[in-house]
């Protein structure tokens, strides 16, 4: 069997494919985040109408995309593009197959930053043709309600295309619902705060100050249940 196809491009514009994406869309991965799991978005008049943007949250639950991606109209469903760890979802063909068609992530391979190569280059050109990316600024999901440091990456993203916007989307509850290591899914409430669009128009570094004092202030904003 051959090795799953690894090159972020466009979707497969395969109406087979494109009809089992929107189908577990429209149906599965609604049905756990606004029925199973109780959600409430504040300032969902934020969030793009069209692309290019990039969708910026914070990362404690494997259901953190999709519950993002769960905020837009499902006629945006084509552009919206998770990026992801490639040795994450790439460990088998099926794996890769689900990734690539399914959800349509963007892959990057971790570490090749340190080897001079440009790790959000595919991310780059998604935005280029349009497209709305799905980021998690922390990297990897980190303990339910702390917020990790950003990475650069989302700095020099921003810094390299500085009129495409950055949204700051803060979440609160899917770390409870479906934390790191568990795979039986809790209900619980889920809060989903979007802040005003950021663009990259200051040095990375600058960018990743701002975006993170956005994303606390945002979570400031909320009167959050105690974590147990």
């Amino acid at each position: 069997m051959s090795a799953p196809s690894t090159s972020g491009g466009p979707l497969s514009a395969n109406p087979v494919a494109r009809l089992l994406r929107f189908i577990f869309f429209a149906v599965v991965v609604r049905a756990v985040i606004l029925i199973a799991l109780g959600l409430t978005v504040r300032h969902r008049e934020r969030l793009p109408r069209c692309g290019p943007a990039v969708l910026a949250g914070n990362h404690n639950s494997n259901l953190d995309a999709l519950a993002i991606m769960s905020l837009m109209p499902l006629r945006l469903l084509p552009k919206l593009r998770p990026v992801a760890a490639m040795d994450y979802f790439y460990t088998s063909a099926i794996r890769g197959w689900f990734a690539n068609t399914i959800i349509g992530i963007i892959p990057v391979k971790r570490g090749s930053g340190k080897e001079g190569g440009n790790p959000l280059a595919l991310a780059e050109e998604a935005l280029k043709r349009g497209e709305i990316l799905v980021l998690f600024p922390e990297g990897t999901r980190g303990e339910p309600e702390t917020f990790k440091e950003f990475k650069k990456g989302i700095g020099h993203l921003a810094h390299a295309l500085p009129q495409v916007p950055v949204y700051p989307i803060f979440m609160h509850g899917l770390g409870k619902a479906l934390p790191k290591g568990s795979a039986l899914l809790v209900p619980f409430n889920v809060i989903v705060s979007v802040g005003e669009p950021l663009y990259g128009t200051k040095p990375y570094n600058e960018f990743v100050e701002e975006l993170e004092a956005s994303m606390t202030a945002l979570a400031g904003q909320e009167k959050l249940p105690a974590w147990e």
